[in-house]
């Protein structure tokens, strides 16, 4: 027995260490890579182009179209820029439209520019007969009329128009849309 006690002492028995399979390692690296860039280019794809539909696409020229406008406009005789007015703010309006077959709701929310700080506080002293006119010329018009991009001027300038008419002397510059949702 000592001679297999000395035996097992002058050749120990190697045990291998077990290595990590660099294979595995390999096949999980490569496939994590390919999720992570599947799911980016699906978030991408999908939730990118979510927001860029076709009302977004005619809000967007729009608002270019408001600005070469506004640019235009605000260069005055000597080419200085006028500088911009006094906002007011109103309160959302939220009112049915007058499609008879369906039912469509319109949600608005605008500033109104004024000429000066008198003219604010003119506008301040009239709130209910401007949400009054502003509720009466939303409530006439139908999904098509203010789907367009020129729908959305022509109602802009009505309402301009409408809030003029209200005051003493006419000092509204513009109206500015800040919330348009038709459902």
């Amino acid at each position: 027995m000592a001679d297999v006690a000395a035996a097992d002492e002058k050749n120990p028995v190697a045990v291998p260490a077990r290595a990590f399979p660099i294979k595995l390692f390999i096949i999980v690296s490569v496939a994590a890579l390919m999720f992570g860039v599947g799911g980016a280019f699906v978030t991408v794809k999908f939730l990118g182009d979510a927001g860029k539909g076709s009302e977004s696409s005619e809000e967007h020229k729009a608002s270019a179209e408001v600005k070469a406008e506004s640019k235009s406009e605000a260069v005055g005789k000597q080419g200085q820029a006028a500088s911009p007015g006094a906002m007011f703010d109103l309160d959302p309006f939220i009112v049915n439209l007058a499609d008879t077959p369906d039912v469509r709701y319109l949600k608005l929310t605008l500033k109104l520019e004024a000429d000066s700080e008198a003219v604010v506080a003119e506008l301040s002293a009239r709130i209910p007969q401007i949400r009054d006119a502003i509720l009466v010329l939303l409530s006439s018009k139908d999904v098509n009329a203010v789907r367009t991009t020129q729908g959305k001027f022509q109602l802009r300038d009505e309402i301009t128009q409408r809030v003029n008419g209200l005051l003493k002397k006419p000092g509204i510059r513009s109206a500015y849309f800040t919330e348009f949702v038709v459902q």
